[in-house]
């Protein structure tokens, strides 16, 4: 997915982006956004020490691996979208009327079209960059 590993030859080998990215998924899950309270969920959580093998990374390398990969966490987001989409676990499918009866029914905020649904993924890409800039600080 496009990780960076930087693996030093002197000194404690680094961790595994795997490693990392189940402890970042996990807190994206359970709604824990800073790598303090990450770190701590290592060292606390049962489920979290058997999730990323009772490693206890510090909050500087939660933080580091967030701002360094900030492209392949998007990627893997992205791919995890598609699985669920190919297994039909969501839809993802474009429905789309010629608007002589649904627009009395409707608002025009509630029906879409492809350039509507173009400028909301956008939305959506800067938001989730605004989120990793939020965190990243």
């Amino acid at each position: 997915m496009g990780f960076d590993v930087c693996f030093v030859e002197n000194g404690r080998p680094a961790y595994h982006p795997s490693d990392l990215l189940k402890l970042y998924i996990y807190g994206y899950m359970n709604r824990i956004r800073s790598s303090r309270g990450l770190e701590k969920e290592s060292k606390r959580n049962i489920e979290v020490m058997w999730l990323i093998r009772s490693l206890s990374p510090d909050h500087n390398t939660i933080s580091n691996f967030r701002k360094d990969n900030p492209k392949a966490i998007k990627r893997v987001f992205r791919e995890t979208v598609r699985i669920a989409r190919n297994f039909e676990l969501i839809g993802g499918k474009l429905l789309a009327g010629d608007s002589t009866k649904l627009r009395a029914q409707n608002s025009k905020k509630n029906n879409f079209n492809q350039k509507k649904i173009d400028r909301h993924i956008d939305y959506i890409e800067n938001k989730i960059d605004e989120h990793n800039k939020a965190i990243a600080e």
